[in-house]
């Protein structure tokens, strides 16, 4: 094998591909990006086992002979990276591969491509094709309510249930919920069964990594214990979680009495950062009090002081004091935009709040028992 192509797009191509390689495995072999040169474009690949990615490169790259190569990520990374060269060329030979560029040269070892696991394509006849916004959309808005070291599996990941023109993603860890709903349509008859299909969370990093605005539309296909995501220049492959997971539609409230107040999330965001100053870890509960035209966030914690921030809302009626963790309400906020305005919903101190969006994204978070 023999390619020149352009360093900087092959090294942005080859740090998305080599963060799937894990740096420590029994498997030496998965330490590795196998490339294949064939026609006009490399194909980069990379596996743990659980995760993989195949990722075509076409732009900047010349084949002048084609074959295939494992390059090592601990060593192929740091030289793509650190090279000033414009252009790269590597090639193999019976001695291993050959790094270089017009002011560098490396050598490096060589393993016998033949033995890296095969990864995934795409060759699904049955998918969900999906806006490529809306999906990245609804991963970034579920993905962090996940908890992967939860020893209840099957909240390490995000569920996606997808029927006809449906699609939605939801994330839990037990505390709080995430859920945003979407569209896309169902071709050849696709659609998942039962709450089973969960995405690793490690999974979804890398998916919206891949995602490029260029891109119109992602294929998605739910394959018995896979999922397999097609773009233009990627195909990602994931097993999924084990488990099944929990009934989320009884966890969103459906009350006729609550509360709905219009907050905007800025301002809103402002207001939390300074009342949770004198937060730590043992004591992280901000008392959100409905009053007045007012809302009140208060914090105390015994060694850092107290806080009190006011902020003006639209409601005048019964007072109302919420007591909620400052993280899970900082982690809605840092995935919405400052001016949205969104719908809070309370009912009382022991129910739980509900923020809504009128783009189909829901986000429950669970009161906290009040100390004082």
């Amino acid at each position: 094998m023999k390619i020149t192509c352009q360093r900087d797009i092959l090294a942005n191509a080859f740090v998305l591909a080599a963060s799937i390689a894990p740096s420590r495995s029994p498997k030496e072999i998965l330490q590795n990006v196998k490339v294949t040169a064939a026609g006009d474009k490399i194909t980069l690949m990379a596996t743990d086992q659980e995760v993989g990615i195949r990722l075509d490169v076409t732009e900047g790259i010349e084949v002048e002979t084609e074959g295939t190569a494992l390059l090592p990520v601990a060593r192929t990374g740091p030289i793509l990276r650190e090279s000033n060269d414009e252009t790269i060329t590597i090639e193999t030979d019976e001695a291993g591969i050959k790094i270089s560029g017009s002011r560098s040269k490396f050598r490096l070892p060589g393993n016998n491509p033949d033995e890296f696991p095969s990864v995934h394509e795409f060759d699904e006849s049955k998918y969900h094709q999906i806006s490529t916004r809306t999906f990245r959309e609804m991963l970034r808005r579920t993905v962090f309510a996940t908890d992967s070291e939860s020893s209840r599996y099957a909240l390490g990941g995000v569920l996606l249930e997808m029927e006809e023109s449906s699609v939605i993603a939801v994330g839990t860890d037990g505390r709080r919920l995430a859920r945003m709903e979407g569209t896309g349509e169902s071709v050849g008859g696709h659609a998942t069964s039962g709450m089973t299909t969960i995405v690793p969370t490690r999974a979804i990093g890398l998916i919206e990594r891949a995602l490029s605005e260029k891109d119109d539309f992602v294929e998605v296909a739910s394959r018995g214990n896979d999922l397999l995501i097609r773009t233009p220049r990627a195909v990602i492959s994931s097993r999924l979680v084990e488990g099944r997971y929990p009934n989320w539609r009884q966890v969103l409230p459906q009350r006729e009495n609550a509360i709905q107040i219009d907050v905007v999330v800025g301002p809103l965001f402002a207001a939390l950062r300074q009342a949770a100053i004198v937060t730590d870890l043992d004591s992280r509960g901000v008392d959100f009090t409905f009053a007045d035209g007012t809302l009140k966030l208060e914090a105390k914690t015994a060694d850092l002081g107290e806080s009190q921030i006011e902020l003006p809302i639209a409601y005048d009626g019964e007072s109302i004091t919420l007591t909620m963790d400052h993280r899970y309400l900082a982690d809605f906020c840092k995935v919405m935009d400052n001016e949205s305005t969104v719908v809070m919903e309370i009912e009382s101190a022991k129910s739980p709040a509900l923020l809504q969006t009128d783009d189909g994204y829901a986000y429950v978070i669970m009161p906290m028992a009040r100390d004082r």
